[in-house]
């Protein structure tokens, strides 16, 4: 077997690239195992601009912040001949928001994966989460090194227990003894308290300090040993500030001759001899939130006795006599628990025996050989493979349609343009962009779900709609939040979009008043139709009059209309096509599926074999560039795809999805091609996290949906024009999957109470 390890790696000085170092030794040099084949080799994480001198068993390194490097890396474990890959994960060593960077790396590995998590937090944010999630959901194995973590996987992400793995952080298997370490070090004539580890202000260095002077003035031969480097992070944006606030605290407590500083990131074999000769081992961590230290674990494996603030992995490491444990912040209480050792050296000793027993359980060649164990359990079992579903369209795995966050962010004048998060941001005013697609989707509700709310919001948007149509027939766009017009016309794709709105409404009114109103909004605004010149704006207008022709198909005039329009976008096509171009312009940028889209609309009332070939061949070329790899990737905003050039991956947009959800929505209508339908589905689930960064956009909490993701994670506002892009993309799947069934009595119970769920 051939193992491949992802995490930090030393010379870099990182406790995960220590904990890494040892797992690859244990398990490539296996002494317990001396059968298991010893191959593996390391991907090495690098930070920022720092480069390394790696041995020879790293083969590939990814610098943090840059995206193709894990790509890169994913290409080459896929063809090293590997059977398992290990990921050591904590989210400060991966690049972007939490580290979402990661996941597209992970995502496209073809070999099972373990791995291990050193940080598992009980109150995440709403992207550590979803990494965290991901990340669990493509792992055939999770590893944790305390039971506390497996209670916070289970409870807190929702990942079933049997994918966890309780392995022990692992100890070198190194004996010292004490006393000549002691000589060794020129302290046999002290009594050494010690504390180990990455400098920083969470590990409250100052209580020791604070709790020295009682401890002293028993036993004055006591000396306090800190030993580690001020953490790489820390000391770049704060500098040395907390080890001069440790050294003044020092001096004004007159302990000058009682404390050491050992200012180095000491290799194990050394790390180990100072342990072996301290007296007492002290963890004064400031709070509860340490799930693994890789410090305490050594202190226990060489026999140290320690004394401890309760952070999880302390009450459980410390269990059973093991150790001694004291409140946080607590000098006073410290202080008696470590003259009360010194005073009774039986009742140390036994301290130092029991975590000694303990240590000889965890030592690496045992952890070394679970890790072997388990890498062959996860090969044999392979990678999970999605089942394949003959419903094509599963809502089993789509949230409840929701209205929540429509309802948060819309007032009696429209609905709001942005959000700061999930909170509407009232001092970017209102669009007429965002309520016609609101209108859009309260009308879809209606009809597909009879949604008493949504039909409760039409006139809001409706009102809006007509308030910002001008005398001759155009519309204004911007509203400011205390009803001031921000323009005199707005954009032609606002134009459209409107159009379509309205046209969805008279095929779909729920009452004779909103048909009324919106057919003469709609028909003051036809003598523009045939000036527009975006041909965004004219597929929008295209589907907005094909959705008008439903209900009047009589009305010849609207129909050459309708030819004119989709005439000027065949010519485009014409003229941009080319053997490995088949679009309607010298680049894709955004929107793109809304132009095949109103083509296969057109071709509903148009006869003319053109405008359906041109629609599907202009359709699979857009799909060749965008869906693959079982997933869809939107052409990005920040550079669009260029004729000739390479595509923009970033940044991503929800309207982008919901134009491929529809359009092919509308070819599986007119075809009938089942093959639509899945592809209409996977577009879909590019909300739910079935995306480049693998994290979704929905957010669970508030209903909405997030702004697109950029290359350094998801944004997280959660703006109209996103969240109703999601809404309608929903509700198409729901339409999808009714017409789909129409005739099928096979419909589970499940899926049809899922179906006509909906929560406002």
């Amino acid at each position: 077997m051939k193992i491949a390890f992802i995490g930090t790696y030393p010379p870099r000085e990182c406790g995960i690239g220590a904990f890494t170092h040892d797992l690859y030794n244990s398990v490539v040099n296996n002494s317990i195992k001396p059968d298991f084949s010893n191959e593996g080799f390391v991907v090495a994480m690098n930070d920022f601009t720092n480069t390394y001198k790696y041995p020879n068993e790293v083969k590939q390194i990814i610098r943090q912040e840059r995206q193709e490097d894990y790509l890169q890396a994913a290409k080459f474990i896929n063809h090293s001949g590997a059977d398992v890959c290990v990921l050591e994960h904590e989210f400060g060593i991966f690049g972007g928001q939490s580290g979402v960077y990661i996941l597209p790396l992970l995502h496209r590995l073809e070999i099972p994966l373990v791995v291990t998590l050193h940080t598992i937090l009980k109150t995440p944010s709403y992207s550590e989460k979803a990494i965290l999630g991901a990340i669990c959901k493509m792992a055939q194995k999770i590893v944790v090194m305390s039971h506390k973590a497996i209670d916070f996987l289970v409870n807190i992400y929702d990942v079933p227990v049997d994918k966890i793995e309780f392995i022990d952080h692992g100890v070198p298997d190194i004996k010292f003894d004490g006393k000549q370490s002691k000589k060794d070090l020129k302290l046999e004539n002290k009594k050494m308290l010690m504390t180990f580890g990455f400098v920083g202000r969470n590990k409250g260095i100052e209580t020791v300090i604070k709790a020295l002077p009682a401890i002293v003035k028993k036993h004055p031969d006591v000396v306090y040993m800190i030993l580690g480097k001020t953490h790489p992070n820390v000391l770049r944006y704060s500098g040395e500030e907390y080890r001069i606030y440790l050294m003044r605290l020092i001096k004004n407590l007159h302990l000058e001759k009682h404390v050491i500083f050992l200012n180095e990131f000491l290799d194990v074999k050394d790390l180990f001899k100072y342990l072996s000769a301290a007296d007492i081992y002290i963890t004064p961590y400031t709070n509860k939130a340490q799930i693994t230290s890789g410090t305490l674990s050594y202190a226990v494996g060489v026999g140290s006795a320690v004394v401890s603030t309760p952070y999880w992995h302390a009450e459980e490491l410390l269990a059973n006599g093991r150790g001694k444990l004291f409140d946080f912040n607590d000098a006073e209480a410290l202080s008696i628990i470590v003259t009360d050792l010194l005073d009774h050296p039986d009742e140390l000793n036994m301290l130092k025996n029991k975590a000694l027993e303990y240590g000889e359980k965890i030592t690496w060649p045992l952890t070394g050989e679970k890790y072997i164990t388990l890498a062959e359990q996860v090969v044999e079992q392979g990678i999970n493979k999605v089942e394949i579903k003959d419903t094509i369209l599963d809502l089993l795995i789509m949230p409840p349609f929701s209205l929540a966050h429509i309802n948060r962010i819309t007032d009696d004048t429209g609905i709001i343009q942005h959000a700061k998060f999930g909170i509407p941001n009232l001092k970017e005013g209102y669009c007429l962009d965002d309520n016609a697609r609101a209108l859009l989707m309260a009308l879809m509700s209606y009809r597909q779900i009879k949604d008493e709310r949504a039909l409760e919001l039409c006139p809001i948007y409706l009102s809006y709609i007509h308030y910002m149509q001008n005398n001759d027939g155009t519309f204004r766009n911007f509203l400011s939040f205390n009803r001031n017009y921000l323009d005199e016309v707005g954009s032609e794709d606002s134009f459209g979009r409107t159009i379509w709105a309205l046209g969805y409404l008279m095929a779909n009114a729920p009452n004779d008043a909103y048909y009324q109103t919106g057919r003469e909004i709609f028909f003051n605004a036809a003598p523009h139709f045939n000036k527009l010149i975006s041909i965004r704006s004219i597929a929008n207008t295209i589907i907005g009059l094909c959705y008008y022709l439903e209900t009047n198909p009589g009305d010849d005039a609207m129909t050459e209309r309708l030819r004119a329009m989709t005439r000027k976008l065949i010519t485009h096509y014409e003229k941009s096509k080319s053997k490995d171009w088949q679009w309607f312009e010298s680049l894709l940028t955004y929107d793109n599926g809304i132009l095949p889209l109103s083509l296969f609309h057109a071709s509903k009332y148009l006869n003319d074999d053109s405008v359906l070939d041109v629609a599907i061949n202009s359709m699979d070329f857009l799909t060749s560039h965008t869906l693959k790899d079982n997933y869809l990737s939107v052409i990005g905003n920040e550079k669009w795809y260029k004729k000739d050039e390479h595509r923009s991956v970033y940044a991503q947009q929800p309207v982008d999805a919901m134009a491929m959800v529809l359009m092919y929505h509308q070819a599986f209508l007119v075809t009938k091609n089942k093959e639509h339908l899945k592809n209409l589905y996977t577009s879909f689930l590019w909300f739910l996290g079935e995306n480049d960064l693998r994290m979704s956009l929905y957010d669970f909490e508030t209903n909405g949906c997030c702004d697109g993701f950029e290359s350094y994670g998801v944004n997280r506002n959660q703006g109209a024009e996103s969240s109703l892009a999601y809404l309608i993309s929903h509700l198409t799947v729901l339409q999808a999957y009714e017409e789909f069934h129409k005739h099928d009595d096979s419909i589970s119970y499940v899926q049809k109470t899922l179906f006509e769920t909906t929560d406002a």
